[in-house]
């Protein structure tokens, strides 16, 4: 199964805050972000599993400096979907929704926004919204053994 993640506020701590990984001095020193506790065993379990990893974020980081982020943690990146590789595949219809995870093969989609998941229902592919009354890895797990 391909699974994409969410970047800001999923993986990454913005307006919402929540524990991250501890940082090593060469991802300091690259000014690295911070990612969610837990990001690390949680991926390379659904690699072991033989899940491919994606990153499907509607920032305009560059590919090459998300996949070296996550390579400085251990995780290697099956592939990276930013807003323009988006814009650039959907093409007129980019603004029909913020996240089409379909157009790129991807059979599950891992966000915080309860929007994609309204998109998700909308246009029918499958999300699993986070929300932090439950251990967030939980709940991505459940919903791959009901899947």
């Amino acid at each position: 199964m391909k699974i994409s993640f969410d970047l800001d506020d999923t993986l990454i701590p913005g307006c919402i805050a929540f524990p991250t990984e501890k940082q090593n001095a060469f991802q300091k020193l690259l000014g690295i972000e911070r990612i969610r506790e837990g990001t690390i065993n949680l991926m390379k379990q659904l690699k072991t599993e033989g899940h491919s990893i994606c990153i499907y974020t509607t920032s305009y980081r560059k590919t090459l400096a998300i996949r070296l982020a996550f390579w400085t943690f251990g995780i290697v990146l099956h592939s990276v979907i930013n807003q323009t590789r988006h814009n650039e595949v959907l093409k007129e219809k980019k603004n029909l929704c913020s996240k089409y995870p379909p157009a790129f093969r991807i059979d599950l989609h891992i966000d915080d926004s309860p929007g994609v998941g309204l998109e998700g229902q909308r246009f029918k592919f499958r999300t699993v919204i986070i929300n932090d009354d439950a251990p967030w890895a939980n709940q991505i797990l459940t919903a791959l053994n009901m899947g």
